[in-house]
This record gives C-alpha cells, structure tokens and sequence, in this order.
C-alpha cells in the first residue's frame, strides 16, 4: 500500500492516473518532489519520451492547479490518444 498524498485533489489525481494505467512511485523520505507518474507505455515515440515520467511535488504552491497539470499529462499522452483514437476509427466503421 503506497502512502496517501497529504493534498486531497492531488491524491484524486493520482487516482485518476492509476485507473488510467499509469504507475505512481512514492519516494522514500522527504524532500519536494513527493514521488514520480510512470507512463505505461513507455515509448520513445511518445513526445521523445519527455512526459512518460512526471515527478508529483509534496508541497505545490497550489495543490488544485498541480493537480490539473497531472491530469493533463494523463490525458495528453500521445500513444493512449493514438490507442484510443485507432480503436475509435475502427469501430465507426462497421
């Protein structure tokens, strides 16, 4: 059981990525970044792999906006869009 984050809508967040098939990694000890978001996917073709790992700060400077960011990146990773946009031409089709 990983550990909570101490901002509610940023745990709600990371929810949101782990339903999504996106790893969270606590850190272990303190520091500022809480902990990491590792894409499923993986792929170097994925915007030159610069968003498959997102790190996920302890103490944001506001929680609600950070939260947000995170789930943009969820949202906007290039290869669930390619997955989910091929998937969407196939079944129109028929």
């Amino acid at each position: 059981m990983q550990r909570p984050h101490p901002k509610k809508e940023i745990e709600a967040a990371l929810a949101y990525a782990e339903a999504q098939g996106w790893r969270v990694e606590p850190k272990k000890g303190n520091g500022h970044a809480w902990g990491r978001m590792l894409c499923p996917y993986n792929d170097a073709d994925c915007r030159c792999g610069e968003f498959c790992i997102t790190s996920i700060w302890s103490t944001p400077r506001c929680s609600v906006n950070h939260a947000k960011a995170l789930k943009r990146v969820v949202d906007h990773c290039a290869i669930a869009q390619w997955i989910g946009g091929s998937a969407r031409s196939k079944s129109s089709k028929t």
